[in-house]
């Protein structure tokens, strides 16, 4: 299985052949989403997106790794990851199944 990866220019183009909007109001409302999403993530809050899932930030603390080529240990420091969450409702559409009967978490 080939997989593919969908860009914003994509994405923009997705919205202007289904919301009809011209082409640079389709990259603005992108642009405008993905920077909403990432100003929220950036102050440390969560995003829901309700059916598709919710991205969270989480605290990790500081721990010892190993370098794997030659085993010497490291301080990692302390940092925040960013999570992704599918809902219900996205992990059956990835699987194929049908999920007009399942709640959104």
């Amino acid at each position: 299985m080939t997989q593919k990866t969908v860009t914003r220019a994509e994405l923009s183009e997705a919205v202007y052949q289904r919301i009809g909007l011209s082409r640079s109001e389709s990259s603005a409302l992108v642009e405008l989403v993905l920077d909403e999403i990432s100003s929220s993530l950036s102050a440390g809050k969560s995003v829901k997106l309700s059916s598709f899932g919710s991205f969270l930030v989480r605290d990790k603390g500081q721990r010892i790794g190993r370098n794997p080529k030659t085993g010497v240990e490291v301080p990692i420091e302390p940092r925040r990851v960013m999570v992704f969450k599918p809902s219900n409702i996205m992990k059956a559409r990835v699987n194929g199944l049908d999920a007009t009967d399942m709640s959104d978490d």
